[in-house]
């Protein structure tokens, strides 16, 4: 049985459960959702034995720069990302979209060589085990709309907005009297 050494922290975005293993962070969920993710990694490196960890591989300390507002304080942690190669091949084309800008699934399909595996993309942006320092909520519709998150779209949206993304579909239109009649 692998050791994992765990923490579960305060954010913004709500209770966050982090891992690691020799080192490299390996998990990074939302509490509400963390025992699901577990079982996915625990399907490809068997049972793990969580070991309690205040700041595993100093991810604990890192988000918390990150949520104070140094948005680039994650970018240098290592990972033990978790999955297959085409899954890890998306989560590395994530995490080199920059800070403040949004990509779409088609455009990591073809960033990653598999134009027409657009739907792949997304099962394997869905399958993240690292959220926030794996960037998933950077990805939006080709419209530019936001699309779903597994978070929750208003987690998504506070991600965004925390890390500056100006896309104005970000934000729902705000209903005025005359936009109410010009829409009927």
């Amino acid at each position: 049985m692998q050791q994992h050494e765990v923490a579960t922290m305060d954010s913004p975005v709500g209770p966050l459960m982090v891992g690691a293993r020799a080192g490299r962070i390996g998990l990074v969920a939302f509490a509400d959702d963390a025992d699901a993710v577990v079982r996915r990694l625990e399907r490809h490196v068997g049972p793990m034995e969580r070991v309690d960890e205040p700041d595993p591989a100093g991810a604990v300390a890192a988000l918390d720069r990150y949520f104070a507002g140094d948005v680039d304080a994650i970018d240098e942690l290592e990972l033990d990302a978790i999955g297959t190669e085409f899954q890890r091949s998306v989560w590395r084309a994530l995490r080199a979209v920059p800070v403040g800008e949004t990509t779409s699934y088609g455009e990591i399909a073809t960033t990653i060589g598999a134009p027409g595996a657009v739907r792949a993309v997304g099962s394997a942006n869905g399958a993240n085990p690292i959220v926030v320092i794996v960037p998933c909520h950077r990805v939006v519709r080709s419209d530019g709309s936001l699309g779903g998150y597994g978070g929750g779209v208003d987690r998504k949206r506070w991600l965004l907005a925390h890390e500056g993304a100006s896309r104005t579909s970000l934000f729902p239109p705000v209903a005025t009297k005359e936009s109410s009649v010009a829409s009927r």
